[in-house]
């Protein structure tokens, strides 16, 4: 199983089912219960940024969406990029 190492905010190319894509703003929280860790998703380059939800991974890199912005293949390509990040050398 692989580890999720995003540790701090990076931008996602998100395409959109209908509408624009756009780039979201992933916000890692600082807050960890246990084995869960959270991201809190915003859009970017906004002045007053919207709030998009949060998707939470567990011990397993299992996740759950908390939100009601994304339908389910944005929220899978939010998921995949946080699990598949890498940080750039």
């Amino acid at each position: 199983m692989k580890n999720i190492t995003l540790e701090r905010e990076a931008r996602a190319w998100l395409k959109r089912h209908t509408g624009a894509d756009e780039v979201i703003n992933i916000v890692p929280a600082i807050e960890e219960y246990q084995a869960v860790k959270t991201y809190h998703l915003y859009t970017a380059y906004e002045a007053q940024p919207e709030f998009l939800g949060s998707i939470l991974f567990d011990a397993d890199n299992n996740w759950i969406y908390n939100g009601n912005d994304l339908n389910v293949s944005e929220q899978e390509q939010m998921a995949a990029f946080i699990i598949n990040y890498q940080e750039r050398l």
